[in-house]
């Protein structure tokens, strides 16, 4: 079984980098790299869209949410998973117009606020993309541990390398191209592993009854989710560059929702197999793995496509977050003309398999995937209103850090003053116990949005944004 489940995780690997290496384009301009300027259709950005957002975390956060929480819950996480689409599909084309050479969230900042409000911006992009890469890449070390007896470590280094492979030779083609085989790839497995966990399931109990924490405990962590989950995938690059991707507004609209849609679908799906786990009275280890547990009911077989499932999870998310960086180096070079475009893309490269080697490192110690994207997406929930205010003709650059400086210590002050010290409060808003809190992400978006507002309502207007 060893060798035929890792002959089939590396089979799907090899057909990932065959169809991204197919569609890189040898011969093409630095923007065809980092952007795919205007040539995709509404379908193909909708499974981009899928694939993209739809890690390995979605065999982890959602199920337990349902067996634990509930139901409402796991809705606010479906919506929060998928609100960043809407809210890219809203506003992207207002975005387009005033920056119809555009390539990347830092561009979109240094056009409202300046350069150095661009600094801040791409850092914290980089820094919670490569948040996501480790949570990722963590995750699946761990489910190739539950589910086979192939080195984590293995598969953890295979798909760096894979994914290396074709987004640094293709850019933002080849990720486009893979996402669309493993959108569809995803959804066929989920529905075979789903199914066959279902059948398997035992004789739910005569008093089996559907989990749920009190009204108000559901209601907090499902606001908590949907403002975590959106704010952070706000500041996904690679969800930017569909922006410029797609062939015109309407395609860039209609791409959104339909991977708005099946996103919700899919979270809600697996989360449910959550619910079905804890109402049969599964075993649902420790630390609670509803998604898993299920499988251990399952017939053996089932591992190799639950493993083949994970890997094309990651592997859609990663590649998406790879070419992601790349293109932030490059939008963030300044260089134009066709020798410093090759060298520009020459350092994009570098920086890209230069940072997957500490996030490789960090994915090899096991540290908790929750904890590691509640952190970044504190971090990006602290000034997302400000970077998003960026259009209005009152905000300026002193307002925007004022907000996001304000974002930061609101994230602090719930736990500082519940707890009676700075420390304490650093702890909360670090989540020890890999628990989302609404808290810490309520006191960043207030104060970052009251001192925004209050700092660009005492300065004078600027001038219209102008490229």
């Amino acid at each position: 079984m060893l060798y035929l489940i890792s002959a089939a995780l590396g089979a799907a690997l090899l057909c990932f980098a065959f169809l991204g290496l197919r569609a890189r384009r040898a011969d093409g301009p630095l923007d065809d790299y980092i952007t795919a300027r205007n040539s995709q259709s509404a379908s193909s950005l909708g499974l981009s869209f899928l694939a993209s957002g739809m890690g390995a975390w979605i065999l982890f956060a959602p199920p337990e949410i349902g067996a634990f929480v509930g139901p409402l819950a796991l809705a606010g996480y479906a919506v929060g998973s998928a609100l960043p689409f809407i809210v890219l599909g809203l506003y992207g084309p207002r975005i387009r117009r005033h920056l119809p050479e555009g390539r990347s969230i830092g561009e979109f900042a240094q056009a409202c606020y300046g350069t150095g409000v661009r600094r801040w911006v791409s850092a914290v992009s980089v820094l919670y993309m490569a948040c996501f890469l480790a949570a990722e890449l963590t995750a699946i070390g761990a489910i190739t541990a539950l589910l086979s007896d192939v080195p984590p470590a293995l598969v953890v280094v295979g798909i760096a390398l894979t994914t290396l492979l074709y987004t640094v030779m293709g850019g933002l083609r080849a990720s486009l191209a893979t996402d669309r085989w493993q959108a569809w790839l995803l959804l066929a497995l989920l529905c075979v592993v789903g199914g066959v966990a279902l059948v398997r399931l035992p004789t739910m109990p005569a008093p089996a009854a559907l989990p749920s924490a009190p009204l108000g405990s559901e209601l907090s962590v499902a606001l908590t989710l949907v403002i975590a989950v959106t704010a952070a995938n706000l500041f996904h690059q690679g969800y930017w560059q569909r922006v410029w991707a797609a062939r015109d507004d309407v395609a860039l609209g209609r791409g959104a929702w339909l991977g708005a849609t099946t996103t919700v679908v899919v979270v809600m799906m697996v989360g449910a197999l959550g619910i079905l786990a804890a109402m049969s009275g599964v075993a649902l280890g420790e630390p609670p793995i509803p998604f898993f547990a299920l499988l251990s009911q399952a017939p053996d077989w089932l591992a190799l496509p639950a493993l083949v499932l994970a890997v094309t999870l990651v592997a859609s998310s990663v590649d998406t977050l790879q070419s992601g960086i790349a293109s932030l180096v490059v939008a963030g070079s300044g260089q134009s003309g066709l020798n410093k475009e090759g060298r520009s893309i020459l350092v994009a490269r570098l920086v890209t398999i230069a940072l997957m080697v500490p996030v490789v490192i960090v994915a090899l110690q096991g540290l908790s995937v929750l904890r590691l994207f509640l952190i970044a997406d504190l971090l990006c929930a602290a000034i997302v209103v400000p970077v998003l205010l960026g259009l209005w003709q009152r905000m300026r650059p002193a307002a925007a850090v004022a907000g996001g400086v304000a974002g930061m210590l609101g994230a602090i002050l719930p736990g500082w003053v519940s707890q009676g010290s700075l420390q304490a409060g650093i702890m909360t808003a670090s989540f020890p116990e890999s628990i989302p809190t609404l808290a810490p992400f309520l006191g960043a978006l207030v104060a970052s949005l009251v001192i925004s507002l209050l700092f660009a309502w005492m300065m004078p207007k600027k001038q219209r944004l102008s490229l």
